[in-house]
Formats: structure tokens, sequence, C-alpha cells
């Protein structure tokens, strides 16, 4: 029969504490802090109740992606109502043949409604400025345009 040490109870109420209050912490770290509250206690040790009390480190949950200004502060702003952020980007696929086409996607960010899939071999920043163009006469100007740095969104007609 396996002897149970005498400050087993009061070692494993600790390492609960420790990591309840430290959640990212490993029985690495929690032996390092029992050690410096006074314990004299083997990495071992640790791990071993650590594993019998269920205890595991939660995995670690990956950032929303964000758009930073200079300062340092964060900015993502969300749709309120429709035609309030549009978004717009380029898809890009090969036909049976080989030959290359590309798709230009403007979506209402609010309701998630797709308004303009434009099709052609070759899609420039003057295709661009024709659909928004089109979409800005039959849907109104949206409140803000939402792309990412590729060189047909960054042209100087386009940002004009």
């Amino acid at each position: 029969m396996p002897r149970r040490r005498a400050d087993e109870d009061a070692l494993t109420a600790d390492i609960v504490a420790l990591a309840t209050q430290y959640g990212r912490y490993g029985y690495r770290r929690i032996a390092a802090l029992l050690r410096d509250a006074g314990w004299v206690v083997n990495t071992k040790r640790v791990e071993r109740i650590w594993r019998r009390e269920g205890l595991k480190v939660p995995q670690k949950q990956p950032g929303k992606g964000r758009l930073w200004l200079n300062d340092g502060s964060c900015i993502r702003l969300r749709p309120e109502r429709p035609n309030h952020v549009w978004s717009y980007d380029f898809v890009e696929s090969r036909t049976h043949d080989g030959r290359k086409f590309r798709m230009l996607n403007v979506i209402d960010e609010f309701s998630r409604e797709c308004l303009a899939i434009r099709i052609d071999r070759k899609l420039n920043s003057t295709a661009v400025i024709d659909v928004l163009t089109d979409l800005f006469i039959l849907r109104g100007v949206p409140g803000h345009v939402r792309s990412d740095n590729g060189p047909e969104f960054i042209a100087k007609a386009v940002r004009d």
C-alpha cells in the first residue's frame, strides 16, 4: 500500500490554489513558487499531484487581428447598420486550362451581403473605381470602406 505523507493534503491545497491564481503557469513554475514559499518539494512530486488533481495549462487563445495606429492604440471599426462598413478584396483562381482569372468582391459587413462580384482576367485600380462608383450610385456612399494593402487598393486614384 502506498503511504501518503502527512503534509500531502496541505501541499495539494497549495498547488491547487496557486494553479487557480496563476492560470498560465505549469507544474514546474508552481514548484518554484512553492519552494519560494518555504516548501521543501521535488518537481516530480508536484507533477504527480498536478496530474492526480487533473490540472492542465489551458491552450493559449489566439488574439484577434487588429488595425494598429502608430501610437499603439487599437481601432477595429464594428459595423452598426447597413451601408456603414464595406470591405472589398480580390479572389484569384484558374480555369480548367490553367488560365488565371480574378474576382473583385464587395461585401457589406453588417448584413454580410455581397454587393458586387466583378470577374475578369485582369482587374486593376480602374476596375475597382468603376465597381465602387456604380455601388455608390445604386446604394449610396458607405461610412467606411475597408481593404487590404494590395496594389490595386493603394493606388492614388482609388484613395482620392
